[in-house]
């Protein structure tokens, strides 16, 4: 199952199994490779009881993997399984009325985490750094609205491994990974990672979910048949 025994190499200086038994990531990962994204979901849990959670930024999969830890919580007896949402005040209109809209209709334990730094401050001090095309710009950004208050979120809530809806096909460097990563010091869960559009847009459809507009947009012209 991926705790030491299993296998005679497990990873040092990461979080343990909520047992305390260390984490063998060469047997993690093979027990994890051939199972469903469901599965994966649920070998977490297991693993880590309440020092697991999920990341969400209300893209395109997020109503799969939110939909499949509802049904994952209410197969457990009702166990709540955080959900942290980074907001980083810049999002699209649409994701915010998205993300509203999953959060009406699915009982995600959602935790909204935002940067230390208002919007404004952020300006006020360093401008529009997203405009100017400097990557010392974009990198400060993304670790004042994004890094630093995940990396807050996880350390408050006491993670030890966290999921997130990432997919292997979305960039050259995420066809790298696997399911299971070390990664910030802890332990990051793949359930998505050999998913494609196509399948993100069939289990929403199968299971009545509505779609994000991007999905939407990318389904139109050539819309699957059911």
């Amino acid at each position: 199952m991926g705790v030491a025994g299993d296998s005679p190499t497990p990873t040092a200086g990461y979080p343990t199994a909520a047992n305390g038994a260390p984490i063998d990531l060469a047997a993690a990962r093979a027990h994890l490779e051939p199972l469903e994204a469901e599965g994966r979901l649920a070998w977490a849990l297991d693993t880590f009881g309440d020092r697991f959670c999920l990341t969400t930024s209300f893209g395109i999969q997020a109503a799969v993997l939110l939909h499949m830890i509802t049904e994952l919580e209410e197969s457990r007896g009702g166990v709540e399984v955080p959900v942290i949402w980074v907001d980083t005040g810049y999002l699209p209109e649409e994701t915010y009325r998205y993300a509203e809209e999953l959060r009406q209709r699915l009982p995600v334990n959602l935790k909204v985490v935002q940067a230390e730094m208002s919007a404004a401050r952020m300006e006020a001090l360093h401008g529009k750094l997203w405009e100017s095309g400097r990557v010392e710009d974009l990198s400060l950004y993304n670790q004042l609205r994004k890094v630093e208050p995940l990396d807050r979120a996880l350390r408050e809530g006491r993670v030890s491994c966290w999921g997130s809806g990432v997919r292997g096909g979305q960039t050259d460097h995420r066809r790298t990974m696997t399911p299971l990563d070390p990664m910030r010091g802890l332990w990051s869960l793949r359930p998505l990672l050999s998913w494609s559009t196509k399948d993100i847009y069939y289990y929403m459809e199968r299971h009545q979910l509505p779609q994000h507009l991007s999905l939407i947009h990318i389904s139109e012209p050539t819309r699957p048949r059911l």
